[in-house]
Protein backbone atom coordinates (compact mmCIF):
# COMPACT_ATOMS: atom_id res chain seq x y z
CA UNK A 1 0.00 0.00 0.00
CA UNK A 2 1.79 3.09 -1.29
CA UNK A 3 0.27 6.49 -1.97
CA UNK A 4 -1.53 9.49 -0.53
CA UNK A 5 -4.70 9.70 1.51
CA UNK A 6 -6.28 13.15 1.74
CA UNK A 7 -8.03 13.55 5.08
CA UNK A 8 -10.49 16.28 6.06
CA UNK A 9 -9.42 16.67 9.68
CA UNK A 10 -12.11 17.68 12.12
CA UNK A 11 -11.60 19.96 15.11
CA UNK A 12 -10.84 18.36 18.46
CA UNK A 13 -8.11 15.93 17.46
CA UNK A 14 -4.43 16.29 16.68
CA UNK A 15 -2.72 15.47 13.40
CA UNK A 16 -0.92 12.65 15.21
CA UNK A 17 -4.28 11.25 16.35
CA UNK A 18 -5.34 11.02 12.69
CA UNK A 19 -2.10 9.26 11.73
CA UNK A 20 -2.53 6.74 14.55
CA UNK A 21 -6.17 5.99 13.71
CA UNK A 22 -5.50 5.58 9.98
CA UNK A 23 -2.39 3.50 10.66
CA UNK A 24 -4.46 1.11 12.78
CA UNK A 25 -7.28 1.01 10.21
CA UNK A 26 -4.96 0.26 7.28
CA UNK A 27 -2.73 -2.01 9.36
CA UNK A 28 0.40 -0.20 8.23
CA UNK A 29 3.06 1.48 10.36
CA UNK A 30 4.85 3.39 7.62
CA UNK A 31 2.65 6.48 7.48
CA UNK A 32 3.13 10.19 8.16
CA UNK A 33 1.44 13.55 7.67
CA UNK A 34 2.75 16.56 5.76
CA UNK A 35 2.03 19.52 8.00
CA UNK A 36 0.57 19.75 11.48
CA UNK A 37 -2.88 21.21 12.03
CA UNK A 38 -3.66 22.47 15.54
CA UNK A 39 -6.36 20.54 17.43
CA UNK A 40 -8.86 23.39 16.90
CA UNK A 41 -8.16 23.49 13.16
CA UNK A 42 -9.99 21.65 10.40
CA UNK A 43 -9.25 20.77 6.80
CA UNK A 44 -6.78 19.15 4.47
CA UNK A 45 -4.25 16.81 6.05
CA UNK A 46 -2.23 14.86 3.47
CA UNK A 47 -1.10 11.44 4.69
CA UNK A 48 1.78 9.65 2.98
CA UNK A 49 1.62 5.87 3.13
CA UNK A 50 4.35 3.29 2.54
CA UNK A 51 6.87 4.38 -0.09
CA UNK A 52 5.04 7.71 -0.32
CA UNK A 53 6.63 8.73 2.99
CA UNK A 54 9.69 9.53 0.86
CA UNK A 55 7.87 12.54 -0.60
CA UNK A 56 6.70 14.04 2.71
CA UNK A 57 9.21 16.90 2.46
CA UNK A 58 8.12 17.76 -1.08
CA UNK A 59 4.45 18.04 -0.14
CA UNK A 60 5.27 19.83 3.12
CA UNK A 61 7.13 22.52 1.18
CA UNK A 62 4.14 23.29 -1.05
CA UNK A 63 1.85 26.32 -0.70
CA UNK A 64 -1.16 26.08 1.55
CA UNK A 65 -4.55 27.78 1.42
CA UNK A 66 -6.56 28.62 4.53
CA UNK A 67 -9.80 30.20 5.58
CA UNK A 68 -9.39 31.78 9.01
CA UNK A 69 -11.51 33.80 11.38
CA UNK A 70 -9.74 36.57 13.31
CA UNK A 71 -10.99 38.20 16.49
CA UNK A 72 -9.52 41.62 17.27
CA UNK A 73 -9.32 42.94 20.83
CA UNK A 74 -8.15 39.70 22.44
CA UNK A 75 -4.73 38.22 23.17
CA UNK A 76 -3.98 34.70 24.44
CA UNK A 77 -0.80 32.77 25.20
CA UNK A 78 -1.39 30.44 22.22
CA UNK A 79 -2.46 33.22 19.81
CA UNK A 80 -5.74 31.39 19.22
CA UNK A 81 -9.15 31.36 20.89
CA UNK A 82 -8.35 28.21 22.93
CA UNK A 83 -5.53 29.78 24.95
CA UNK A 84 -5.41 31.54 28.30
CA UNK A 85 -6.54 35.15 27.94
CA UNK A 86 -3.69 37.58 28.61
CA UNK A 87 -5.38 40.83 27.63
CA UNK A 88 -8.63 42.25 26.27
CA UNK A 89 -9.37 45.67 24.87
CA UNK A 90 -11.95 47.53 22.81
CA UNK A 91 -11.22 47.01 19.13
CA UNK A 92 -13.78 48.45 16.72
CA UNK A 93 -12.63 48.60 13.09
CA UNK A 94 -14.35 49.16 9.76
CA UNK A 95 -14.21 47.10 6.59
CA UNK A 96 -11.94 49.76 5.09
CA UNK A 97 -9.54 49.41 8.02
CA UNK A 98 -9.38 45.65 7.58
CA UNK A 99 -8.84 45.82 3.83
CA UNK A 100 -5.95 48.26 4.27
CA UNK A 101 -4.27 45.93 6.77
CA UNK A 102 -4.55 42.98 4.37
CA UNK A 103 -2.85 44.98 1.62
CA UNK A 104 0.01 45.79 3.98
CA UNK A 105 0.56 42.19 5.15
CA UNK A 106 0.64 40.72 1.62
CA UNK A 107 4.07 39.68 0.33
CA UNK A 108 7.23 38.65 2.17
CA UNK A 109 7.80 39.50 5.81
CA UNK A 110 9.65 38.25 8.91
CA UNK A 111 7.19 36.30 11.03
CA UNK A 112 7.88 35.37 14.65
CA UNK A 113 7.27 31.71 15.43
CA UNK A 114 4.64 31.31 18.22
CA UNK A 115 5.95 29.88 21.47
CA UNK A 116 3.26 27.19 21.41
CA UNK A 117 4.79 25.36 18.45
CA UNK A 118 7.01 22.34 17.85
CA UNK A 119 9.96 24.31 16.47
CA UNK A 120 13.12 23.31 18.33
CA UNK A 121 15.59 25.67 20.00
CA UNK A 122 18.69 24.06 21.52
CA UNK A 123 17.12 20.63 21.14
CA UNK A 124 13.92 21.53 23.00
CA UNK A 125 10.51 22.28 21.45
CA UNK A 126 9.22 25.80 22.01
CA UNK A 127 6.01 24.65 23.69
CA UNK A 128 8.17 22.88 26.31
CA UNK A 129 9.72 26.23 27.22
CA UNK A 130 6.22 27.71 27.48
CA UNK A 131 4.91 24.93 29.71
CA UNK A 132 7.95 25.22 31.99
CA UNK A 133 7.67 29.03 32.12
CA UNK A 134 11.22 29.30 30.74
CA UNK A 135 12.48 32.33 28.87
CA UNK A 136 13.47 31.77 25.24
CA UNK A 137 14.12 34.05 22.28
CA UNK A 138 11.54 33.21 19.65
CA UNK A 139 12.96 32.62 16.16
CA UNK A 140 11.74 34.43 13.08
CA UNK A 141 11.41 33.17 9.52
CA UNK A 142 10.72 34.77 6.18
CA UNK A 143 7.26 33.81 4.95
CA UNK A 144 5.21 34.88 1.97
CA UNK A 145 1.54 35.79 2.02
CA UNK A 146 0.87 35.17 -1.66
CA UNK A 147 -2.84 35.97 -1.67
CA UNK A 148 -5.10 37.31 1.05
CA UNK A 149 -8.66 38.61 0.92
CA UNK A 150 -11.63 39.34 3.14
CA UNK A 151 -14.37 36.72 2.75
CA UNK A 152 -16.94 37.75 5.37
CA UNK A 153 -18.86 40.69 6.68
CA UNK A 154 -17.31 42.59 9.59
CA UNK A 155 -18.99 41.76 12.92
CA UNK A 156 -18.77 43.76 16.14
CA UNK A 157 -19.39 41.64 19.23
CA UNK A 158 -18.66 42.76 22.82
CA UNK A 159 -16.52 45.66 21.57
CA UNK A 160 -14.44 43.31 19.41
CA UNK A 161 -14.18 43.05 15.63
CA UNK A 162 -14.53 39.63 14.01
CA UNK A 163 -13.90 38.84 10.34
CA UNK A 164 -12.72 35.99 8.10
CA UNK A 165 -9.95 35.87 5.52
CA UNK A 166 -8.83 33.48 2.81
CA UNK A 167 -5.10 33.30 2.18
CA UNK A 168 -2.47 31.37 0.25
CA UNK A 169 0.82 31.18 2.11
CA UNK A 170 4.28 29.68 1.84
CA UNK A 171 5.70 26.81 3.85
CA UNK A 172 6.24 27.60 7.52
CA UNK A 173 3.60 30.31 7.83
CA UNK A 174 1.67 30.27 11.11
CA UNK A 175 -1.86 31.59 10.68
CA UNK A 176 -2.01 32.30 14.44
CA UNK A 177 0.95 34.62 14.01
CA UNK A 178 -0.60 36.12 10.89
CA UNK A 179 -3.71 37.02 12.91
CA UNK A 180 -1.53 38.69 15.56
CA UNK A 181 0.44 40.57 12.92
CA UNK A 182 -2.69 41.85 11.14
CA UNK A 183 -3.93 43.09 14.51
CA UNK A 184 -0.62 44.88 15.15
CA UNK A 185 -0.90 46.68 11.80
CA UNK A 186 -4.27 47.94 13.04
CA UNK A 187 -2.74 49.01 16.36
CA UNK A 188 -4.51 46.42 18.48
CA UNK A 189 -4.33 42.78 19.60
CA UNK A 190 -5.90 39.75 17.95
CA UNK A 191 -6.19 35.98 17.84
CA UNK A 192 -7.16 33.30 15.37
CA UNK A 193 -10.63 32.08 16.33
CA UNK A 194 -11.26 29.50 13.55
CA UNK A 195 -9.09 27.78 10.94
CA UNK A 196 -9.79 25.58 7.95
CA UNK A 197 -7.03 24.44 5.58
CA UNK A 198 -8.72 24.23 2.19
CA UNK A 199 -5.72 23.24 0.06
CA UNK A 200 -2.20 21.90 0.36
CA UNK A 201 -0.26 21.88 -2.88
CA UNK A 202 -2.55 20.29 -5.46
CA UNK A 203 -4.79 18.62 -2.90
CA UNK A 204 -8.19 20.21 -2.29
CA UNK A 205 -10.63 19.85 0.55
CA UNK A 206 -13.35 18.78 -1.92
CA UNK A 207 -11.27 15.68 -2.67
CA UNK A 208 -10.64 14.77 0.97
CA UNK A 209 -12.23 12.15 3.22
CA UNK A 210 -13.53 12.54 6.73
CA UNK A 211 -12.36 10.07 9.34
CA UNK A 212 -15.79 8.41 9.39
CA UNK A 213 -15.48 7.77 5.63
CA UNK A 214 -12.11 6.10 6.07
CA UNK A 215 -13.27 3.96 8.97
CA UNK A 216 -16.23 2.77 6.85
CA UNK A 217 -13.95 1.99 3.86
CA UNK A 218 -15.27 4.86 1.78
CA UNK A 219 -11.98 6.31 0.53
CA UNK A 220 -9.41 6.10 -2.25
CA UNK A 221 -5.64 6.19 -1.98
CA UNK A 222 -3.93 8.27 -4.66
CA UNK A 223 -1.12 6.22 -6.25
CA UNK A 224 2.35 7.68 -6.71
CA UNK A 225 1.99 7.24 -10.45
CA UNK A 226 -0.66 10.00 -10.49
CA UNK A 227 0.30 13.52 -11.52
CA UNK A 228 1.11 14.70 -7.99
CA UNK A 229 3.63 17.40 -8.89
CA UNK A 230 4.25 19.87 -11.68
CA UNK A 231 7.55 18.23 -12.60
CA UNK A 232 8.54 17.01 -16.05
CA UNK A 233 8.01 13.26 -16.50
CA UNK A 234 10.71 11.25 -18.28
CA UNK A 235 10.08 7.70 -19.46
CA UNK A 236 13.22 5.62 -18.93
CA UNK A 237 14.24 2.87 -21.35
CA UNK A 238 17.46 1.03 -22.20
CA UNK A 239 20.60 2.86 -20.98
CA UNK A 240 18.71 5.53 -19.01
CA UNK A 241 16.68 2.84 -17.27
CA UNK A 242 19.86 1.00 -16.29
CA UNK A 243 21.44 4.18 -14.91
CA UNK A 244 18.36 5.06 -12.89
CA UNK A 245 18.01 1.56 -11.46
CA UNK A 246 21.66 1.79 -10.36
CA UNK A 247 21.15 5.24 -8.82
CA UNK A 248 23.65 6.87 -11.15
CA UNK A 249 23.96 10.51 -12.17
CA UNK A 250 22.31 11.36 -15.48
CA UNK A 251 22.90 14.22 -17.91
CA UNK A 252 20.47 17.10 -17.50
CA UNK A 253 19.41 17.31 -21.12
CA UNK A 254 15.94 18.35 -19.94
CA UNK A 255 16.82 21.79 -18.56
CA UNK A 256 14.89 21.07 -15.37
CA UNK A 257 15.68 21.36 -11.66
CA UNK A 258 13.59 18.29 -10.83
CA UNK A 259 12.21 15.44 -12.95
CA UNK A 260 10.09 12.37 -12.33
CA UNK A 261 11.35 9.18 -13.93
CA UNK A 262 8.93 6.40 -14.81
CA UNK A 263 9.20 3.16 -16.75
CA UNK A 264 7.05 2.27 -19.76
CA UNK A 265 4.41 0.75 -17.46
CA UNK A 266 3.90 4.07 -15.64
CA UNK A 267 5.75 2.86 -12.54
CA UNK A 268 7.46 5.69 -10.64
CA UNK A 269 11.14 4.76 -10.39
CA UNK A 270 12.76 7.88 -9.01
CA UNK A 271 12.74 11.62 -8.55
CA UNK A 272 15.96 13.30 -9.70
CA UNK A 273 17.11 16.85 -8.94
CA UNK A 274 19.93 19.12 -10.08
CA UNK A 275 23.41 18.05 -8.96
CA UNK A 276 24.85 20.96 -6.98
CA UNK A 277 28.47 20.12 -7.91
CA UNK A 278 27.75 20.10 -11.64
CA UNK A 279 24.51 21.64 -12.90
CA UNK A 280 24.91 19.69 -16.13
CA UNK A 281 23.79 16.57 -14.28
CA UNK A 282 20.86 15.35 -12.22
CA UNK A 283 21.28 13.15 -9.15
CA UNK A 284 18.90 10.71 -7.43
CA UNK A 285 16.75 12.44 -4.83
CA UNK A 286 13.99 9.93 -4.08
CA UNK A 287 14.26 6.31 -5.15
CA UNK A 288 11.33 3.92 -5.08
CA UNK A 289 11.60 0.18 -4.57
CA UNK A 290 11.13 -1.66 -7.82
CA UNK A 291 9.01 1.12 -9.28
CA UNK A 292 5.79 2.17 -7.59
CA UNK A 293 2.42 2.50 -9.28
Amino acid sequence: MNGLLIVNKEAGCTSRDIVNIVSKKLKIKKIGHTGTLDPMAEGVLVLCIGEATKIVEIITSSDKEYEAEITLGLNTDTLDITGNVLKEEEAIFTKEDILKSLVKIKGFYEQTVPIYSAVKINGKKLYQYARNNEEVILPTRTVEIKEIKLISNIKHVNNKTIFSIKCTVSKGTYIRSLAKDIAEILGTIGVMSKLNRTRQGKFLIKDSYKLEDILSDNYKIIPLSDNLFDYKVVIATDLLLKKVMNGALIENIYGEEVILIKDTNDNLLAIYKAYEKDRGYLKPWKMFKGGIL
